[in-house]
């Protein structure tokens, strides 16, 4: 039987060679193509009781004309049409907007269907469409696709090009299912699905025709990753660390400070991988201040004590420059040569890097994506370790994998995800998690006040000064804007001098030269700063446990996951720690997510309700996290098939005992044939 996918789409009746390029916008080539051009909601115009009707719903009903219709017109094209009409035991107005032309149809007596939005409260129907008997192509008693055209492309041609191709090339759909996969979810055959997608029968069929083709898109998303982690761990072209356990042991009990029971845990994980032959590709991830850092430093003692070379890549030069001098302060005394690599070095310095990590006198460097430079060679780069993964590209991350000959992977991130994005964006990944704080950590107590409690907030900065603490102030501008009414750092740096004096205050932002920024994080980390007024450069990695106070001003302005990395560079010390978001948000969510901030500090559960306010495609930004974008699923709405799918996937790939010969094949065939994969990833 030929595929559907090999036919061209103007094959099928009614599209021309015109229509067939036009086509090619929607990503429409083939009749399989066509076919697989899913509707992303449906009409219903099904006839419905008005008593059975939720306020707010959209409702057809079969209705009788009780009143003659009044017209009030705005201009001469905009117009306001009203009629008394009833429907069933109940008598409502019917309201039209820009359709007076229908007055003279709509006599006493006369019978419409009408569809639209229904007010309960004011029993008025707000008419969209109106049908009258004998009328052309009645919608009355169907449900309709709604599909993504536009331009030229109306819902009614998309529609009947639909209907066409599959009277057409319906029986030519392919199962792509096993029998046995088919037979466990109790699935509607492939060909079935399909038609009963784009035209349903009702709106069971409808579901279930979806719950099969959501299915089907998650398993092979699934298969794909499961194939690609299969195969990598098969392979034995990575690099095989050989160090002396004993020797990591006794640098991990040089800390200055004991490992949770987490640390400990991932710790064995991630040296188990780097003892393998095949290249270790793990993601760990850890709420904010969880000891991430101190878990790579581990790593990066046993790759150089296996004789090979580590880097660490981080998106920020501060964020580089302290991780620089943190890291060396724990290797101090274990002869391990520390150095930072960025854009601000002087050439002189540079240079002198350079030769370091080529010669191989330099074992661990530190760095922006400056890194990644065509001039930087390593002597034998063993580990890249890549610190908050997220902000930097696949292709950033894969250039400094490829300065090694397959060294082995480690990326962080204090960004929680939701178990639905771990499965999906980073399904192919080994992946551990730090889900316990340092011992004698005391929670954030986290604040949301308007902007006229300013005088109170200044007053908690006075009182933690005081103390003997420190306070960050974050605003989201630097100077002021014309355009944007916010709170800007430099206006509130003059302010806060006048409050707490000159010598008291200190300014950080993007746009100060690298020393000065070097300057104020020493004189801020050195205590002889007492309040740090930045933008939000401070975000990721900052650590000065003895800031105790963090105040965002224009809190609407960030996202919830922004907030929660910002309320984590306080709470880092002994002392009791607060977060004060001030903030006057105008919209629903702006609210929402202050409540999430003062009802948690759990940054699982603020990434789980971020993921919900913001949905899959916003949580990392789509060209940053690689996060797949699907026809119709949606990965946290169908977790529960997205779980069935990865287990379905793994077992194939690790045994494939629910396969039988000929479904393999099918579906190896299949998968070819779709360019989802190489015969290396299937065989």
């Amino acid at each position: 039987m030929q595929d559907v996918f090999q036919i061209p789409v103007d094959q099928v009746r009614g599209i021309g060679e015109s229509k067939a390029r036009d086509l090619v916008s929607l990503g429409i080539v083939s009749v399989g193509d066509l076919l697989e051009f899913f509707p992303h909601r449906y009409e219903d115009f099904r006839i419905r009781d008005l008593t059975e009707v939720a306020d707010g719903d959209r409702a057809t009903v079969a209705a009788v004309v009780i009143g003659e219709p009044f017209v009030q017109m705005f201009g001469r094209k905009k117009s306001r049409m009203v009629c008394k009409a009833a429907a069933g035991t109940v008598t409502f107005t019917a309201v039209w907007f820009n359709q007076h032309y229908l007055k003279d149809r709509l006599t006493y007596g006369t019978e419409a269907v009408m569809t639209g939005k229904w007010d309960r409260n004011r029993r008025q129907l707000t008419v969209s469409a109106c049908e009258f008997a004998n009328s052309r192509n009645p919608r009355a008693g169907t449900v309709k696709p709604v599909y993504t055209v536009g331009g030229e492309f109306t819902q009614a041609w998309m529609q009947k090009i639909v209907s066409t191709a599959l009277e057409q090339f319906g029986a030519m759909i392919p199962e792509t299912l096993p029998e046995e996969l088919v037979v466990k979810y109790r699935f509607m055959p492939r060909r079935e699905a399909i038609t009963a997608i784009h035209q349903p029968a009702d709106a069971n069929s409808g579901l279930e025709a979806r719950r099969r083709l959501v299915y089907e898109e998650l398993f092979l998303f699934q298969l794909k990753l499961q194939a690609y982690r299969a195969m990598t761990h098969r392979r034995k072209d990575g690099v095989a660390h050989r160090f002396d356990r004993e020797e990591v042991r006794r640098f991990a009990r040089a800390l200055p400070f004991e490992l949770t029971d987490a640390q400990k845990r991932v710790i064995a994980d991630i040296l188990r991988d780097m003892e393998a032959p095949h290249s270790m590709n793990r993601l760990l991830q850890g709420d904010v201040g969880s000891g991430k850092t101190v878990v790579a430093a581990v790593a990066l003692y046993a790759c150089v004590k296996g004789g090979l070379q580590g880097a660490l890549m981080v998106p920020t030069e501060i964020l580089a420059e302290q991780h620089a001098r943190s890291v060396a302060r724990l290797f101090e005394g274990f002869g391990v040569e520390v150095a930072l690599l960025t854009g601000s070095l002087t050439d002189r310095q540079r240079r002198d890097v350079l030769a370091g990590l080529q010669s191989g006198l330099i074992d661990i460097v530190v760095g922006t994506h400056a890194l990644i430079q065509e001039d930087v060679y390593f002597r034998g780069l063993g580990l890249v370790v890549t610190d908050e993964q997220h902000r930097f590209g696949v292709q950033q991350r894969s250039v400094l994998r490829r300065k090694g000959l397959n060294p082995d992977v480690l990326t962080m991130t204090a960004t929680p995800i939701p178990r639905t994005l771990a499965i999906t964006a980073f399904g192919d990944m080994d992946v551990s998690t730090l889900d316990e704080l340092p011992k004698g950590r005391l929670p954030i107590k986290t604040y949301w006040v308007k902007h006229d409690a300013m005088d109170r907030v200044l007053g908690l900065i006075r009182r933690e000064l005081d103390a003997g603490r420190q306070a960050y102030v974050i605003c989201p501008l630097i100077e002021e804007s014309d355009k944007l009414d916010f709170e800007n750092a430099l206006d509130m740096f003059a302010r806060l001098h006048g409050v707490f004096g000159p010598e008291a205050v200190g300014l950080l932002h993007g746009r100060l030269p690298a020393s000065d920024k070097e300057d104020v994080m020493k004189r801020f980390s050195s205590r002889q700063v007492g309040v740090l007024v930045s933008t939000t450069v401070v975000e990721v990695g900052v650590d000065v446990p003895n800031a105790s106070v963090m105040v965002v001003y224009d809190a609407e302005r960030f996202g919830l996951s922004q907030l929660h990395q910002l309320r984590g560079r306080v709470g880092r010390g002994e002392h009791q720690s607060y977060c004060v978001l001030v903030a006057d948000p105008k919209s629903e969510q702006g609210r929402e997510r202050m409540r999430v901030m003062t009802e948690t500090n759990d940054g699982f559960e603020v990434a789980r309700r971020d993921l919900e306010l913001r949905g899959p495609g916003d949580f990392f930004g789509t060209k940053q996290s690689g996060a797949p974008e699907f026809r119709l699923a949606d990965p946290s709405a169908d977790f529960a098939l997205l779980e069935a799918a990865r287990d379905d996937a793994a077992a194939l790939v690790r045994d494939g005992e629910f396969w039988t010969a000929a479904a393999y094949a099918h579906l190896r065939s299949f998968l070819l044939r779709q360019q989802m994969f190489q015969g290396e990833l299937l065989d």
